[in-house]
């Protein structure tokens, strides 16, 4: 995703003559080139685009271009918007318009036709939004200065949306074995999320990743081991149980990278010949950027990689979670975030601790190695992606993440702990009446806009529980898009 890129075309015409679209190409140009110094992937300016024929063909480069990650447009001067049908109409790659103008202030003295026929940006974006609405194409609107940072942020966070999806296409699934048995909400229809999404998810058995694991060296895992008492506090003196961890890592690193996966899931139901859970080496794999699910879920497991790729640049936060337990005293209600083994310590607050200790759940010959850390504060959100039979439901939850309040001694896990809105009681009510899963990414960077923004690049139902959100007002709202979406 690094070399990824954004195309920046503007609208003209030839009516205005060359002298005109002289100065706007050479300001398009400056404004690509200063932009690109602050957003997090270059804006590289393409065309003034005068013609039918010269939208259609930068738009039929962009959609085989594998490094444009999607096109933003802005108009200059004025643009008739039916030059912009036959190529809107192809476009594959995902849409920003962006209203802005050259000049911030109305030069008082210098104003006259001239200047108005050259800096038509108001009366050109109108007509250019026109189109894209008659067209009902999926599309974000951002209008502002072009130099405020506060406009460039969100110009960033709409590209980090469209990495998500440039990410999305891409995405390969390991699955190591099948889902946990009877549960309901890892299931889904994979040849939907293939032809919707672009995920490729397959399964791959326990034995092969036994037999990879069986080809790993002691050196290979020497030197791994060495990373591990450099990047952790070493808690333990069980350091085979630590070692056979390292072993997990590097037998399934290499696996995903062989087959080109960015995500895997796999259960504690299925250790045919293994002699620990992953819990250490799930956590590892998660912190280099790979996405993973427990009990074989592998709706997270891709949205977890996705949304590592979103947030890149920020503090570098996005992980696997599960709401476990609730902490319920008036005044003092929060939501305590964790999971068997496998959380990944990009949230840490501190250095974590390599501990080893009894799981009573699957078939562990030997104390499975974890992480143990308590997770960061500040604001962040979660999100489930379900299968609502038909289409695809994105529901996401503002938090705000906490010191946790007690010290949980005999606790060995990694938590988190946050604050849910708009209170964890109605917020747990909203959740469960929109269908949300126990299993969660938590993100620090991504945003609720971002995510809203690469549910509408992929055609998915958006649901967002905010202060603001009441039951009531959920599920009108669901009531609503069950209809809409019925109809689509």
């Amino acid at each position: 995703m690094k070399d990824m890129q954004f195309w920046f075309v503007v609208g003209s015409q030839s009516l205005y003559g060359e002298d005109v679209l002289k100065t706007v190409a050479v300001r398009a140009a400056e404004m690509a080139a200063e932009l690109s110094k602050a957003l997090p992937y270059p804006l590289i300016y393409k065309v003034t685009a005068k013609s039918n024929a010269e939208v259609a063909s930068v738009v039929k480069d962009a959609n085989h271009d594998d490094t444009c990650a999607g096109i933003i447009t802005w108009c200059h001067t004025f643009s008739p918007s039916k030059m912009w049908i036959n190529g809107f109409a192809n476009l594959q790659k995902p849409y920003c318009h962006f209203a802005t103008q050259y000049n911030r202030e109305i030069p008082n003295e210098e104003i006259d036709m001239d200047f108005m026929n050259l800096n038509q940006a108001a009366h050109g974006d109108r007509e250019h939004g026109f189109i894209a609405a008659r067209l009902r194409m999926p599309r974000k609107v951002i209008a502002g200065y072009w130099k405020d940072e506060s406009v460039q942020k969100r110009l960033g966070d709409w590209m980090k949306a469209a990495i998500g999806v440039a990410v999305s296409k891409e995405m390969k699934v390991m699955r190591f074995g099948d889902n946990m048995r009877e549960v309901a909400v890892t299931e889904g229809d994979k040849v939907e999320v293939q032809a919707k999404l672009g995920w490729q998810v397959n399964t791959w058995a326990t034995g092969d990743l036994v037999k990879e694991m069986n080809a790993v060296t002691e050196a290979e895992i020497d030197a791994l081991m060495a990373v591990y008492q450099a990047d952790y506090d070493m808690a333990t003196d069980k350091l085979d149980h630590v070692r056979y961890q390292a072993r997990e890592e590097i037998a399934m690193k290499k696996m995903l990278d062989a087959e080109g996966c960015r995500a895997f899931s796999n259960t504690f139901q299925d250790l045919y010949g293994m002699e620990q859970l992953p819990g250490l080496a799930s956590q590892r794999l998660m912190a280099q950027g790979y996405g993973y699910g427990g009990e074989g879920d592998w709706k997270v497991s891709a949205m977890t990689a996705i949304m590592k790729a979103m947030g890149e640049g920020g503090n570098g936060c996005s992980l696997f979670m599960e709401d476990y337990t609730y902490h319920l005293v008036p005044g003092q209600e929060y939501s305590l975030g964790a999971h068997m083994l496998e959380v990944c310590p990009c949230c840490a607050a501190g250095k974590p601790r390599i501990e080893t200790h009894h799981l009573g759940i699957g078939m562990n010959e030997k104390d499975p190695a974890r992480l143990v850390f308590e997770g960061k504060e500040g604001d962040a959100i979660v999100v489930s992606l379900i299968d609502m039979g038909g289409r695809l439901r994105l529901i996401c939850q503002d938090i705000h993440c906490v010191k946790p309040i007690l010290p949980m001694p005999n606790l060995p896990v990694a938590r988190v702990m946050w604050q849910a809105s708009p209170s964890l009681t109605t917020g747990v009510e909203c959740w469960i009446t929109a269908g949300g899963a126990h299993h969660t990414v938590l993100s620090y960077d991504v945003t609720a806009e971002m995510m809203k923004d690469w549910c509408a690049m992929l055609d998915i139902e958006f649901v967002h529980i905010t202060k603001d959100t009441t039951v009531e007002s959920l599920e009108h709202d669901l009531f609503l898009s069950d209809l809409a979406w019925k109809l689509k």
